[in-house]
C-alpha cells in the first residue's frame, strides 16, 4: 500500500482532496471524499495518529468555519456602512407629509421566536459577532462547553436581542427627529417616528410543547415589563438624573420584579398561587398598567425643552409607544386541533359536526351573535384543562394585570378552516380581549397553502370578521416557509405563499376591507432550506414577501405591515449588538416594502404563466417524489438525528424502540432537524433539486425566461448559493459506511491485518443491511437531475460569480471526510467490543445498530453497564482475615473501556463539532 503524505492539517487536506478530484475524470464512480476518508482512517487506526491529533485539526476546521460565517453575515449587513445608511434613510426633502409617511408606520415587525437554532456557544457567538463588527478573525478563548439550552436560556437571549434591537430603534429615531427639526422647524414636534415593531413568542408558544406552564407565560410577561421599566428609568437618567418619572418607573419596575419571582416558581399549590395572584391584583400606588399618563407628561415637556431635550425625550416616549410594558410584543401560539377541541364544547347538539362544513360556520354565527363576556381571575386559569381555553385566559389576565395597552396576537398552527379563526374570536369575545387580540392563522402545509385562497375568501366575508377587522385596524395572517419548504420545496414554497399573499389582497378588495392594514408575518429562518435567500439583502426581503405581492397591496390602497422572524441563535446574531442591530434595522429600512412602486412593469415571470406556472408546478411534484420516496426518507433518517447537535429547549430527539429509526417517517422530523440534516448529508434537496428537471422538456424558454425575469434570476441566485455548497458525492460517501464489500476488502491482501476481524464481524453484518443501496440510489437520482440543473444554469447569466467557492467546498469536503473516518473509527471500536450478557431487552446487536445510527449516548450508557469500572474492591474492607481470590479483578473491564468505549465518545464529540462547522459554512443550523 502506498504512503499517503497527509498531515492533520486544513491545508494538506484540501490539497489531497484537490488531487484525488482529478481522479474521477479517470474513474468516474471514484469517490474523492471517502477516499480521503480511507486515508484519515487508515492513519487513526495504524496510530500514526491520534484522536488528539484530529481534535486539533478540528479546532483548526471549526474556527475557520466561524471566520466563513462572520464574513457571510457582515457580507450581508454591511455594519461599517450602517452610520453612513443612516444619514441617507434619514434625509428629508421638502414634503413633510411624504417624510412623516415614511416614518410613522413599522417598516417591519421584527419578532424573536425560539426555534431550536441555538448551535453557537455563547463564546461562539460573541466570536463571530465581534468579527462582523469589527471585521477580523472570530477569536475564541478555547471553552467550548455549551450551556444547557433550557426554556429559561432561550429566554434570556431573545432579550439580550430585543435589548440590542431597542436601542438601534433609538438611534434611527433620534436621527430621523433631529433632521426633521432642522428641515421642519415648524412641524417636526408633529413627528411620531414608529419604524419597528418588537414582539416575542418566547415563553408563549404552546404549541406541541407541555413544559411551558400558564404561570411560566406570566413569569415571563411580568419579568420582561420590568426589565423593560429598568431600561425606560435608566434613558430618563440618562436626559436628567432628578426627573421625577424616575422613581416612578423604579418603583413599577421593583413590584413587577417581585411578582415575576412569585410567578417563577412552583404555583400548582392553591396556596401558593391565591398569594402570587392576589399581590399581582391588588390596587397599589406602584402597578403601572399603562405607560398613556407617563407618555403625556413626557410629551408635554418635551415641547418645552431645548433642541437636545426635547429630541432625547421624544425618542424615549416614541420607544414607550412601539413597546408598551414589556420588552416588545408578544405572540401566544396554538394549533387548530386544540382549538377546535375546546370549541366542540360550546356547540352542544352540534359537537360532533365537520368543522370544515358550512353548518359549522353557521353555528359558530350563533355562539358569536349570542357570546356574552364572562370575567376570569387566577383560579379560573389554575382549573381550565383546555389548552386553547388557557392561552385565552393567560391573556386576558396580562392585558388586565400586566399591561392593558399592547395588544396580543394568537398564532393558529395547522390552521385550514376559516371556522378555526371564528372559534379563536369567540373565545377572545367570552373573555372581553377580542379589542386587543389579533388572530393570525398560519399557512406552511401543502393543502393550506393550495386551498388558502379560497379560505381567505371565505372568512373575509364573515360579518362578523369584518366587524372584527375594523376595530383592530388589521387583517393578520402568518406564512411559514421552514415546513413548507419540507414539504413541496422551498422554491414552490415561496411561490405558493406570494400567491396566497397575493390573494388575501383579492380578498381584502373584494369584502371592503382596504380601509384596514394587512399584517403578514412571514415566518422564515437564517437557512437557505428555510427562506431565508443569502444573496443580499434586498433578496432576503422580497424572498418572504416579492415585489409583485408587494404591489398587489399598493394597488389596492391597502397598507401592509410586513413582519419577519428572526428565529433563535441563529436569527439572534443579527442583533448580537447595537451596531449589528443598527445594520440590520437599516438595511431592513432600506429595502423595506414601504418603498413599493405600484407603476411598475409587470415582471416577465406573471405574464408568462404558460412557462412559469408549468415550472412551479413540475418542481413541486418532482419534491413531492423525493418526500414519497421511500429511498429519499431511508437515507434522511439513516442516522436519526446522530448527526446533529442539540439545538433548543424543545427536544427533536423522541423516545423509542431500538428499531425506530429505521421506521422514522419525515413527519417525525421537524422542520429544522429536516433541513439540518440535508446539510449534513451535503446536499440540499429541498432547495436543488427539481429544477433541472423542470426546465428539462422546454429548457431554452425558461432559461429565457429566468434570464430576463427579476424573479427568476432571484431564484437562480438561491439555487446557485445552495448548489456550490451541495456534494452528490458526500451523499453517495455515507452509504460506503454501510458497504458490506468495502469492510471486506479493507484489510485485503493483508494491508491492515490488525483491523481484520473488525472489518470481518462488519461485513458480515451489513450484508443484508439496505443503507449502502439507499444512499447509491438516492445519489444516481440526484446527479441526474443535476445534470440537468448545469444544462440550465449555462443558459441563466450567473450575477454572484465567486472564484472562491471552490476552496469552501473543498473546505466542507475536508470536514465531511474527516467525520467520516471518524465514524468507521466508531464502526470498527464498537463491533470490537467483548460480548456481553443480554440485559433489559438489549443485546450486542441491539448497540451496534444504535452506533450505526448514531444513538452514541444511549450505546455508551448500555456499554458501560455492562463493563463497568465503578463497584465493591477487595481494598474497600478493612478485614482481619487473609484472602487472596479475586486477583486483579475489575482490570479487564478498565481496558475495555479505555481501548473501546471512551474512544467511541470521543470520536462522537468531534463528529457533533464537525457539525457545527459544516453548518457554519451554511451559514445557519438547518
Amino acid at each position: 500500500m502506498a504512503e499517503t503524505n497527509i498531515e492533520p492539517t486544513l491545508a494538506s487536506l484540501s490539497e489531497r482532496l484537490r488531487v484525488l478530484h482529478r481522479q474521477t475524470r479517470e474513474t468516474p464512480l471514484f469517490n474523492p471524499v471517502f477516499q480521503l476518508s480511507l486515508d484519515i482512517s487508515r492513519k487513526l487506526e495504524s496510530g500514526e495518529l491520534g484522536i488528539a491529533a484530529l481534535a486539533g485539526l478540528v479546532d483548526e476546521l471549526e474556527a475557520q468555519s466561524l471566520d466563513a460565517r462572520a464574513m457571510r453575515l457582515r457580507t450581508l449587513l454591511a455594519p461599517r456602512k450602517a452610520e453612513e445608511r443612516l444619514s441617507a434613510l434619514a434625509e428629508t426633502g421638502d414634503d413633510f407629509e411624504r417624510f412623516r409617511t415614511q416614518w410613522e408606520h413599522p417598516h417591519m415587525h421584527a419578532v424573536f421566536t425560539a426555534h431550536p437554532t441555538f448551535l453557537l456557544s455563547p463564546q461562539q457567538s460573541e466570536a463571530v459577532a465581534g468579527a462582523v463588527a469589527e471585521g477580523g478573525e472570530a477569536e475564541t478563548d478555547g471553552e467550548r462547553e455549551k450551556p444547557d439550552i433550557t426554556l429559561r436560556y432561550e429566554h434570556d437571549r431573545a432579550m439580550a436581542a430585543l435589548a440590542n434591537a431597542q436601542e438601534a430603534r433609538d438611534r434611527i429615531v433620534s436621527a430621523v427627529l433631529r433632521e426633521a427639526q432642522k428641515a421642519y422647524p415648524d412641524r417636526w414636534t408633529e413627528l411620531q417616528p414608529l419604524p419597528f415593531r418588537f414582539a416575542s413568542w418566547v415563553g408563549y408558544d404552546m404549541d406541541g410543547r407541555t413544559d411551558i406552564k400558564w404561570y411560566t407565560s406570566i413569569a415571563f410577561r411580568l419579568a420582561e415589563k420590568a426589565e423593560r421599566l429598568g431600561r425606560y428609568a435608566a434613558s430618563l437618567e440618562a436626559i436628567d438624573s432628578s426627573h421625577a418619572l424616575v422613581a416612578t418607573l423604579r418603583a413599577a419596575q421593583d413590584r413587577a420584579q417581585r411578582s415575576a419571582e412569585e410567578f417563577a416558581g412552583d404555583l400548582s399549590d392553591p396556596k401558593d398561587l391565591s398569594q402570587a395572584a392576589n399581590r399581582l391584583t391588588a390596587d397599589h400606588p406602584d402597578k403601572l398598567l399603562s405607560l398613556a399618563p407617563l407618555i403625556d407628561c413626557l410629551e408635554s415637556e418635551a415641547a418645552e425643552s431645548d433642541s437636545d431635550r426635547a429630541i432625547a425625550l421624544r425618542t424615549l416616549f416614541a420607544a414607550m409607544r412601539a413597546d408598551g410594558l414589556g420588552m416588545g410584543w408578544i405572540h401566544f401560539r396554538v394549533n387548530a386541533k386544540q382549538l377546535h377541541n375546546a370549541i366542540r364544547t360550546r356547540l352542544g347538539d352540534a359537537a360532533d359536526i365537520d368543522l370544515s362544513s358550512r353548518g359549522a360556520i353557521a353555528a359558530l354565527r350563533e355562539l358569536l351573535a349570542n357570546v356574552a363576556p364572562q370575567s376570569a381571575n387566577f383560579a379560573s386559569l389554575a382549573v381550565e384543562s383546555s389548552t386553547a381555553v388557557r392561552q385565552f385566559l393567560a391573556m386576558a389576565q396580562i392585558l388586565k394585570h400586566i399591561d392593558s395597552d399592547a395588544p396580543i396576537r394568537m398564532l393558529v398552527a395547522e390552521c385550514e378552516q376559516p371556522s378555526t379563526v371564528l372559534a379563536a374570536l369567540y373565545f377572545a369575545k367570552l373573555f372581553g380581549i377580542a379589542d386587543k387580540v389579533d388572530v393570525s392563522p398560519l399557512f406552511e402545509t401543502e393543502t393550506a397553502l393550495e386551498h388558502g385562497g379560497r379560505f381567505l375568501d371565505l372568512l373575509l366575508a364573515e360579518p362578523d370578521y369584518q366587524a372584527y377587522a375594523r376595530e383592530r385596524g388589521r387583517v393578520a395572517i402568518q406564512t411559514g416557509f421552514s415546513d413548507a419548504g419540507r414539504f413541496v420545496g422551498q422554491i414552490p414554497a415561496s411561490l405558493a405563499i406570494e400567491r396566497l399573499q397575493g390573494r388575501l389582497a383579492e380578498a381584502m378588495s373584494a369584502n371592503g376591507l382596504t380601509d384596514v392594514a394587512a399584517l403578514i408575518f412571514d415566518t422564515h429562518g437564517e437557512g437557505m432550506g428555510r427562506g431565508a435567500h443569502p444573496s443580499s439583502f434586498e433578496d432576503r426581503i422580497e424572498w418572504a414577501l416579492s415585489p409583485w405581492a408587494q404591489r398587489r397591496f399598493a394597488r389596492a390602497s391597502i397598507m401592509l405591515e410586513p413582519e419577519a422572524s428572526f428565529q433563535g441563535g441563529d436569527g439572534y446574531l443579527l442583533f448580537a449588538t447595537p451596531q449589528i442591530a443598527l445594520a440590520t434595522l437599516t438595511q431592513i429600512v432600506t429595502y423595506s416594502p414601504a418603498h413599493t412602486d405600484a407603476d411598475v412593469p409587470t415582471d416577465p415571470f406573471y405574464r408568462r404563466t404558460d412557462l412559469s406556472l408549468d415550472f412551479y408546478r413540475a418542481i413541486k411534484d418532482h419534491q413531492r417524489e423525493h418526500l414519497e420516496s421511500r429511498t429519499y426518507s431511508r437515507a434522511i433518517t439513516a442516522f436519526g438525528l446522530g448527526l446533529l447537535n442539540e439545538t433548543g429547549s424543545r427536544k427533536s430527539r423522541r423516545q423509542s424502540d431500538i428499531n425506530a429509526d429505521r421506521e422514522m417517517s419525515l413527519r417525525q422530523i421537524r422542520a429544522i432537524p429536516h433541513n439540518a440534516i440535508l446539510q449534513q448529508l451535503g446536499y440540499p434537496v429541498n432547495i436543488i433539486a427539481g429544477v433541472g428537471s423542470a426546465a428539462e422538456s422546454n429548457i431554452e424558454e425558461i432559461g429565457a425566461l429566468l434570464s430576463e425575469s427579476p424573479r427568476g434570476r432571484q431564484i437562480m441566485r438561491l439555487v446557485r448559493a445552495s448548489n456550490a455548497l451541495a456534494s452528490i458525492k458526500t451523499v453517495a460517501a455515507f452509504g460506503e459506511l454501510f458497504n458490506s464489500a468495502y469492510w471486506a476488502s479493507r484489510p485485503y491482501r493483508g494491508t491492515e491485518p490488525h483491523l481484520a476481524q473488525a472489518c470481518e464481524a462488519l461485513a458480515e453484518y451489513l450484508i443484508k443491511d439496505d443503507r449502502n443501496g439507499v444512499f447509491r440510489r438516492l445519489a444516481s437520482r440526484l446527479r441526474v437531475d443535476a445534470l440537468k440543473l448545469h444544462r440550465l444554469f449555462d443558459l441563466v447569466p450567473d450575477d454572484e460569480p465567486h472564484p472562491e467557492r471552490e476552496s469552501v467546498r473543498r473546505a466542507i469536503g475536508v470536514l465531511q471526510a474527516v467525520r467520516l473516518a471518524l465514524l468507521q473509527h466508531m464502526f470498527l471500536k464498537v463491533v470490537s467490543v467483548p460480548a456481553f450478557s443480554r440485559a433489559n431487552d438489549i443485546s450486542r446487536t441491539d448497540v451496534l445498530e444504535m452506533v450505526f445510527t448514531l444513538r452514541v449516548d444511549e450505546a455508551l450508557a448500555q456499554l458501560r453497564r455492562a463493563f463497568p469500572t465503578s463497584f465493591p474492591r477487595k481494598g474497600d474492607f478493612a478485614l482481619d482475615e487473609a484472602g487472596e481470590y479475586p486477583v486483579g479483578a475489575g482490570e479487564g473491564y478498565a481496558a475495555i473501556r479505555e481501548n473501546y468505549i471512551d474512544p467511541i465518545e470521543q470520536a462522537y464529540a468531534l463528529c457533533l463539532r464537525i457539525s457545527t462547522a459544516i453548518a457554519n459554512e451554511f451559514g445557519a443550523h438547518g
